[in-house]
């Protein structure tokens, strides 16, 4: 099996040594910020906003690769300060809402970037991927 990248222009190419998302058969991973395809964050300060930026993220990379949010199976959200999960989750049930949720974990730490207060890392399985 090979691993495949999942790219969007729709989606900003980070600097760093990392694809925007991969795919291992049919294993989608990826982790997704509040920055627009230019690098600035957006929702500064705003949980809620910075949340909808992040999935908003995720969502056009699920498409790419033939997903859907009904395809995760794994999310883990790093906020920078639990203070932030209420909002983090009423912002987050906008996406996630159907009968099988994710599993999920939620836990605390700092970003390179200070403005971001949250990220997904996640994990989906994809039946039939569009990425080749």
């Amino acid at each position: 099996m090979s691993i495949k990248e999942v790219y969007t222009p729709k989606v900003l190419t980070s600097p760093n040594p990392h694809s925007q998302a991969t795919l291992a058969g049919n294993h989608f991973y990826t982790a997704t910020v509040s920055l627009d395809v230019e690098g600035k964050v957006v929702g500064v300060g705003d949980i809620r906003a910075q949340t909808r930026q992040a999935l908003t993220n995720l969502s056009h990379l699920l498409e790419v690769a033939g997903g859907t949010f009904k395809d995760v199976a794994r999310v883990m959200i790093y906020l920078s300060d639990m203070r932030y999960f209420q909002g983090m989750n009423e912002a987050y049930k906008e996406f996630f809402n159907g009968d099988v949720l994710p599993s999920r974990a939620t836990v605390t730490g700092s970003f390179g970037i200070p403005e971001l207060l949250v990220e997904f890392d996640v994990i989906a399985y994809i039946d039939n991927p569009k990425v080749s």
